[in-house]
């Protein structure tokens, strides 16, 4: 019998494995992954940015997280020696829309209590001497890191401590009986006494497996990205952001410093076929359908119908991928883009047909269940693992 089961190994899994196991010391937990090692699918692959909190609603989950999770980042990183660079952001405005659009940006940011510059056009070419816009608006807390090797700490950390981890288990049934929770995998079947769930793309069927309705379902978009020649990697000196059209759900193509010293461009955001879909041909039949019979999910795809179908073209025409970019770096060629492993996000979508903004929360007496965890989720990881930890301790006093 354990006293605390946790699935998922990606970030969120691993640092609330690790906050609960030094909540608890004494008390036997088991982490359960069905990969073969941690950080396999949106922890490791994305564009390892750590956020300082631009966009997201003041007072929301998101803003405070993620304002709280930039500095517990870096701390961590710290004490375990991850490699990263807090060499800042860049939003580029291109057009008098933009601009105005900026300027509710700059009201946001002050709200969420972000330092930040404005800067003139004259200024952001001095910054950025390849990248043409007529303003800006600089971030200086804005990172970069391997989330991958963050996440891998974490596990380090969690197992130091006492803790165990299983991987190749996937998850294969779970049941709530009286005062414990049966976990069933390929391999095993598990008892505990409470269960934490930060499962991803598949956090709706996690909680379905509960017997819950969750009352939202996931939707994978697909965010691929191009790599720049070695000859680009100090194109830019700072994360140079478009800004964001309020219209459409994500936050557009942008150059992004990584920590091993390359660029990358990207992401753009395409239905997946698939929920772990990280390749254009890969699709699963239960996944489409399940996609296609969806009320809330078909209403999200007739909302944004224009806009997802610009991005498809963009997907398969590498052409109108570039035309994006060239808007505030005009030097890229066709050429310079080159093929780099995709990222798939798991979005939630509400059955009334709205994508869930913020974080989400699923519970029932002895579970807490990650329900909605897209960006800025790593850069929040701690915050959020700390949120569980004092959701599972209230579940704990209450018996």
């Amino acid at each position: 019998m354990y006293d605390f089961i946790i699935i998922g190994g990606g970030i969120l899994g691993m640092s609330t494995a690790m906050q609960l196991k030094q909540a608890y010391p004494d008390r036997r937990m088991l982490l359960v992954e069905k990969e073969d090692a941690p950080a396999r699918h949106q922890t490791g692959h994305n564009s390892g940015v750590i956020h300082a909190g631009v966009y997201y609603t003041p007072g929301s989950l998101k803003a405070q997280f993620c304002l709280a999770g930039n500095r517990a980042t870096r701390e961590f990183c710290d004490a375990h020696d991850v490699a990263y660079d807090i060499c800042g952001k860049l939003l580029v405005a291109t057009s008098e829309m933009e601009m105005q659009r900026m300027q509710a940006l700059w009201e946001r940011t002050e709200a969420n209590g972000l330092e930040r510059e404005w800067l003139s056009a004259d200024n952001l070419r001095e910054r950025e001497p390849n990248i043409t816009g007529i303003g800006g608006i600089l971030v200086p807390s804005s990172g970069i890191v391997d989330y991958s090797a963050v996440t891998r700490a974490m596990a380090a950390e969690f197992e130091r401590m006492g803790g165990e981890v299983r991987y190749s288990s996937e998850v294969t049934a779970i049941e709530e009986r009286n005062r414990e929770v049966v976990v069933t995998t390929r391999q095993d079947e598990f008892n505990s006494r409470y269960l934490v769930s930060c499962s991803g793309l598949m956090a709706d069927r996690v909680v379905r497996m509960l017997g819950k309705d969750p009352g939202f379902t996931i939707c994978p978009f697909r965010g691929e990205y191009y790599l720049l020649p070695e000859q680009h990697n100090q194109i830019v000196n700072h994360l140079i952001y478009p800004v964001p059209d309020p219209s459409m759900p994500f936050l557009g193509v942008h150059l992004t410093r990584m920590i091993d010293g390359t660029v990358t461009v990207g992401p753009n955001a395409v239905l997946a076929l698939k929920r772990e879909g990280y390749r254009r041909r890969d699709i699963s039949p239960r996944d489409l359908a399940g996609m296609l019979t969806n009320p809330g999910i078909l209403k999200v795809l007739k909302a944004n119908l224009k806009p997802g179908l610009v991005e498809m073209k963009n997907s398969l025409y590498k052409k109108g991928y570039l035309e994006l970019v060239n808007k505030y770096c005009p030097s890229l060629t066709l050429d310079d883009l080159t093929p780099y492993p995709a990222g798939v996000r798991a979005q939630a979508v509400s059955r009334d047909g709205k994508l869930v903004d913020d974080f989400l929360f699923v519970n029932t007496p002895r579970t807490i269940n990650v329900g909605n965890a897209p960006s800025p989720a790593a850069t929040s990881a701690l915050p959020i693992g700390a949120h569980i930890v004092n959701k599972v301790k209230a579940q704990v006093e209450a018996g």
